[in-house]
């Protein structure tokens, strides 16, 4: 395979695209460095290539690199069009970059994942993503498990932040409170998808450093990747919509890829800077066809220049010129082209609230869930951004220690029950099927320690996933026999 002409021979500050194919029956495949020096190109950030997974190439070869600086975002950008998406940013060739927060054409909403290593930009796309929310008339929950130092600017402007695991771990007990509510509710008006404000608004539950929660050893892993996963099955067509962000460099800190991989093959998948191990899941996981190559996204956009000991001066130049935001769109149309993201907020640190970023969320106050919902959602969203909530997340804790303590307990031979093996009990003994409120009164009457329905219900839900319980109705539940 021949590419002509060579770098010398382009005239200065021209664009020039290359097609390339092999011959029938061989798949394209590329070396970037190799191609960067067969043109005598020192920046490789200067060629782009995208293949069509078979014989065929696109190589563009800029004369500086495309993506170097990007401009902040427009009011127009952030609003949806038609398809239900939002620009995010530019791809490599100036075409706009966009992402589903809904699909109106299914009437679904939409379940998303951010990944990327530490310093490459996955605060500044949510707090993005976050304000477009805003601006569309979604109801926004966020859990930023960094303490809300992730995005500090989001206080005040979304309908629930919880900074705490135990916040969060309330937050998904009643976004799947939520669904379940609607759920019941739009079946009996015989609806089957979602069409937004008709007659409740969008919903979108966020997970910031999501790997906290769902990483092996957290606290809350077991009950936080059973919510996300009974969101993710329920929530999509009565619109409640999820996404987890993280710096995980595998799927195993993100509660298992078995728990993921639908998320990762349907959801909107953004790829920041990421690890080798990350990439080695993503194509073994099915997400990127085998043999799909991504040019790995640097650190800094600066070309490495070799100097002698011997050359006079020293190298004294601003090294920094970092690569915050650039990612591939993996769920989008053009999944192995690199975009980067809109500039978000202020390009120096700010002692305190940056105001560029306030103003990106807009005048007003963030839309709120309907009051149809606000039962289900129960005491724990009432308490939000309130004193109230300090004393259920306290709850939260000694129940998690209460169940460690038996668990461990059990281990050591002394015959201690997790409360799955109560709520067994219960089932096994009962002639009927049962609400989880009845299973709750029983349980606690066992002489165990006491337990919130709440917790009750996520535990059926489990047991009913594996089997060891049956779903007998609407709210019944029967021991498996």
């Amino acid at each position: 395979m021949s590419i002509a002409p060579t770098v010398p021979g382009i005239p200065d500050g021209q664009i020039v695209e290359l097609r390339v194919e092999v011959p029938p029956g061989q798949v394209i495949k590329y070396d970037l460095a190799a191609l960067a020096s067969a043109f005598e190109i020192t920046d490789p950030g200067r060629i782009a290539v995208e293949t069509d997974g078979s014989r065929t190439a696109l190589v563009t070869i800029y004369p500086s690199n495309p993506l170097a600086e990007m401009p902040p975002p427009s009011e127009s950008d952030m609003l949806m069009d038609a398809y239900g998406r939002i620009v995010v940013g530019r791809y490599h060739n100036g075409r706009p970059a966009r992402r589903k927060l809904f699909d109106p054409r299914t009437g679904s909403a939409v379940r998303a994942l951010t990944f990327g290593t530490t310093g490459a930009g996955k605060s500044r796309t949510v707090q993005y993503v976050l304000a477009c929310e805003k601006r569309n008339g979604i109801v926004s929950w966020y859990g930023d498990l960094k303490g809300g130092q992730s995005a500090p600017e989001a206080r005040g402007q979304v309908d629930w932040l919880a900074t705490s695991q135990e916040e969060v771990i309330l937050m998904l007990r009643a976004a799947v409170a939520v669904a379940q509510e609607r759920q019941a509710r739009y079946a009996a008006l015989g609806r089957n998808a979602f069409v937004i404000g008709d007659p409740d608004p969008l919903l979108s539950v966020r997970i910031d450093e999501a790997n906290r929660l769902l990483e092996k050893g957290a606290p809350y892993r077991e009950e936080g990747t059973y919510l996300v996963k009974e969101l993710g099955r329920t929530g999509r067509s009565v619109g409640v919509g999820e996404e987890l962000d993280a710096q995980a460099g595998h799927l195993e800190e993100l509660g298992g890829s078995d728990t993921l991989r639908a998320m990762l093959k349907e959801g909107e998948v953004t790829l920041l800077r990421w690890s080798s191990s990350m990439m080695r899941q993503l194509v073994a996981d099915g997400l990127l066809p085998a043999g799909t190559q991504l040019v790995p996204i640097p650190k800094s956009l600066k070309p490495r220049v070799l100097r002698s000991q011997f050359a006079e001066g020293a190298d004294d130049d601003d090294d920094v010129c970092d690569t915050q935001g650039t990612a591939y769109l993996l769920s989008g149309p053009h999944p192995a082209s690199m975009m980067r993201h809109f500039r978000i907020g202020s390009i120096l640190p700010m002692p305190g609230l940056d105001p560029e970023i306030l103003a990106l969320y807009g005048p007003g106050d963030p839309h709120r869930l309907e009051a149809t919902s606000h039962e289900a959602a129960g005491e724990a969203y009432a308490a939000r951004g309130t004193d109230a909530m300090a004393a259920l997340c306290e709850a939260v804790k000694e129940e998690q220690a209460k169940t460690t303590a038996k668990a461990q307990a059990g281990k050591g031979g002394r015959g201690a029950q997790l409360l799955e093996d109560r709520i067994r009990v219960v089932l096994a003994e009962a002639d009927d099927p049962m609400t989880p409120d009845e299973i709750a009164s029983l349980v606690n009457a066992d002489g165990g320690p006491e337990v919130r329905v709440g917790s009750v219900r996520n535990r059926l839900g489990m047991l009913a996933d594996s089997g060891d319980v049956v779903r007998a109705g609407r709210g019944l539940y029967e021991i498996a026999r």
